[in-house]
């Protein structure tokens, strides 16, 4: 691995990056829904509910939630899968674990949902034991995404799907622009209003811009083993859900 990553705009020892992410969390975990449903104007709920539909996921199934934060996902995950299935709610921050953990429990959600604090790159599970796993919002803050994607692959069952939900770039030119103007100019300012931490979300902006785009995440997946591979830009490109198979 390098000696140095990106953090943002960045760059840092990349032994230091984990850190730097976590203080980030540790500042804004619990405000980070609020801050999601105002920055997206709670278009985010859609793009996650999109991402479950199309998982397909059936009772029963175990499922790993990968970098799940505040239990989103989880959450949706847990009513498809059932009493008989099993959601693994996954994330480095214990911050924002302890937050999902609490506010899942308070929206009835018990037995079907397990917590793990693990590291994306090296998860502890068997090998090909998920039958899906998801993602959303996680993997531009992994120091190394190969060895999560890599990870990822070897935890899922033969025919699993990882799906990953995540900022990419806007496809269209002029949308771009008024993309980074808000982000730029829009995003901090509620960070410090909101948090009262404006470099958080300052960094944050910085990491969508710093993640592959479309065509070198899925060909990153590729790489990593995943077949059948694929991507589907939402809002224009703003995020784009990629999915990959295991064979």
């Amino acid at each position: 691995m390098d000696k140095t990553t990106d953090f943002g705009f960045s760059e840092i020892p990349t032994e230091e990056k984990s850190r730097r992410v976590a203080e980030v969390f540790n500042s804004v975990a619990s405000r980070y829904d609020l801050m999601n449903d105002l920055m997206s104007m709670g278009i985010h709920r859609l793009w996650k509910r999109f991402t479950i539909t199309t998982a397909q996921l059936r009772p029963g199934q175990r499922v790993l939630d990968l970098a799940g934060g505040t239990g989103d996902l989880a959450a949706l995950i847990a009513r498809q899968v059932g009493a008989e299935g099993q959601v693994v709610l996954a994330d480095i921050n214990e911050a924002m674990l302890q937050h999902g953990r609490t506010r899942l429990l308070d929206m009835g959600f018990a037995g079907n949902i397990e917590y793990v604090q693990a590291n994306a790159e090296s998860l502890p599970f068997a090998e090909n034991h998920f039958h899906c796993i998801t993602m959303a919002f996680g993997l531009r803050n992994v120091t190394n995404k190969e060895a999560a994607l890599k990870s990822a692959h070897r935890v899922l069952k033969p025919g699993g799907r990882f799906l990953v939900l995540e900022f990419s770039k806007p496809a269209v030119g002029f949308l771009e622009k008024l993309y980074d103007a808000y982000s730029f100019n829009i995003i901090p300012k509620l960070g410090r209003w909101i948090t009262g931490d404006a470099d958080s979300y300052q960094y944050l902006v910085e990491s969508i811009r710093k993640h592959p785009d479309q065509k070198t995440l899925q060909a990153m997946f590729e790489q990593s083993g995943f077949k059948r591979t694929r991507y589907l830009n939402l809002s224009g490109g703003i995020v784009a859900l990629h999915s990959g198979y295991k064979f």
